[in-house]
């Protein structure tokens, strides 16, 4: 019993692991840039969110260990209906980056995950103001 445990574990787990999506190339973006910025407080994440809005579409589908191998860990999560979080990055700086860095109305992007714990949605509070 426990050798069909070990067998099942050592050849599922490797196939699972092999079927998680990879973490997508995005044209003109700095994931690094993207990631050293926290909260937005250095003013980089402009520079790198037109790029990252034009290939917005491969976002779509990966999930929340994806995400933040690629942006890093969220600024702000937000847990939502039904199992749905909202992970938020600030994309300039304010008053949120003092700390205890609380929430404020700075612009930021918000990528949704729906129950299945993939990406739904993906959008800015202000959009044109960049």
């Amino acid at each position: 019993m426990f050798f069909r445990r070990f067998a099942y574990t050592v050849i599922f787990v490797p196939l699972l692991a092999a079927c998680s999506p990879a973490t997508p190339e995005l044209p003109g973006f700095d994931a690094t840039v993207w990631r050293r910025d926290t909260y937005g407080c250095q003013d980089l994440r402009p520079g790198q969110l037109k790029s990252l809005l034009q290939a917005k579409e491969q976002l779509y589908g990966l999930r929340t260990a994806t995400i933040e191998k690629l942006l890093g860990r969220p600024d702000e999560e937000e847990l939502a209906e039904q199992t749905e979080k909202i992970y938020n990055y600030y994309l300039e700086s304010g008053p949120h980056c003092l700390p205890p860095h609380q929430r404020s109305g700075a612009n930021k992007l918000s990528i949704r995950f729906g129950p299945l714990g993939t990406v739904t949605e993906v959008l800015t509070a202000r959009p044109n103001s960049l």
